[in-house]
């Protein structure tokens, strides 16, 4: 196995790598949780590789492998196909990396790493039945132009789910992001989207599909986005995203430094939360750093695979600092954790979302 997983000491120091990356993807600034469906500009980005230059007219997404009938369709022939949209929540599987110590070197995100979207396209299963799945049909793996190389491995995107996963009636082949066609960055012209995983299953700039009759072994899917805590470990595949909550951080914030500053007074505090597993059951809010905890209320979800609004008001009793945070709980009995459970890739760390404000009296004064 490579040995791609790498971790920096000391929290503080930002790696050039780090911001190469962090130049050329980006996250949802957390005040465009106001948005049921989050602005194509703001939606979140991760791209592993350099963005592909796609032909449209020219385009054709082959499915082959072991399937009775392969098929090689146009975009045309895709968009003439009947379509659906479905709102869905992505969230980058890496999301909260950078809050872990040490810190995993990759793509240092803190927790924007979020966006939701409404895609339109057509049905991935629709699809394989058109083709006619073989018996011995295991896995089915989908591949996107943008190549690079990563554990010194040259190679193309590619990922796979089980059948089972596949012919899930909401799997689309996107070619529309909330109302128009795909931008560049988003996968142009044609993309998977899976509902309820984390990012990394939903390949972009899709331009291969073929069934095979074993667990697909393939880099992405065997080297990366694995949980394990060391290296040596073969650890287990991410899927599913948990169940997390984000507030808006309330009041106004500094720059820099990003430190918000809030009148006293009554105020909503509000955010966002999604699951992968079940739908959202509950959130909870604190406001004194998690002693104690107080529900809030929950809006409906956007869609069945996306976030729901969640509000709680809140009146600080005097002027000071105050440590905020926000837990959800689904309706498998998941809950997020207090802190997050270490891993060499930085996945999947759904903690407790903490702010620290300022409270502030009328006169824009804070305590001495």
């Amino acid at each position: 196995m490579a040995k791609l997983d790498r971790v920096l000491a000391d929290p503080d120091v930002v790696s050039v790598q780090e911001l190469a990356l962090a130049a050329r993807n980006h996250g949802m600034p957390l005040e465009a949780m106001h948005y049921d469906i989050t602005p194509v500009g703001l939606h979140y980005l991760l791209h592993h590789y350099d963005i592909p230059a796609l032909d449209p007219v020219g385009f054709r997404l082959r499915l082959g492998g072991r399937v009775r009938t392969p098929l090689e369709l146009s975009l045309a022939e895709l968009r003439d196909r009947p379509a659906m949209t479905v709102p869905v929540t992505m969230e980058c599987a890496g999301n909260g990396r950078a809050r872990m110590a040490p810190r995993p070197l990759s793509q240092p995100w803190l927790d924007e790493a979020i966006g939701t979207g409404e895609w339109t396209g057509c049905s991935l299963a629709a699809l394989l039945d058109d083709a006619g799945l073989l018996d011995d049909a295991v896995d089915v793996v989908c591949c996107g132009a943008d190549r690079g190389t990563e554990g010194g491995i040259e190679q193309r995107y590619q990922r796979a789910l089980p059948v089972a996963e596949a012919r899930r009636p909401e799997v689309l082949l996107a070619y529309a992001l909330n109302g128009a066609p795909l931008p560049p960055q988003h996968g142009f012209p044609l993309r998977l989207v899976v509902p309820d995983w984390y990012g990394m299953a939903n390949v972009k700039w899709l331009t291969d599909i073929e069934v095979i009759d074993r667990t697909y072994d393939g880099f992405q899917q065997t080297h990366a986005y694995r949980f394990r805590h060391d290296v040596d470990d073969d650890g287990t595949p991410l899927t599913r995203m948990r169940p997390r909550a984000l507030m808006v951080p309330p009041g106004i914030g500094d720059f820099p430094s990003r430190a918000r500053q809030l009148v006293l007074g009554p105020t909503v505090l509000h955010g966002r939360a999604w699951s992968g597993s079940a739908a959202v059951e509950s959130v909870e809010v604190s406001t004194d750093d998690g002693t104690t905890w107080a529900p809030a209320t929950l809006d409906p979800p956007v869609g069945e695979h996306a976030w729901c609004a969640w509000s709680h008001r809140w009146e600080p009793p005097s002027p000071g600092d105050y440590r905020l945070a926000c837990r959800a709980r689904d309706a498998a009995g998941d809950a997020q954790p207090g802190s997050a459970d270490w891993n060499t890739g930085g996945y999947a760390n759904n903690a407790v979302q903490r702010i620290t404000v300022t409270v502030v009296d009328a006169n824009g004064v804070a305590p001495t």
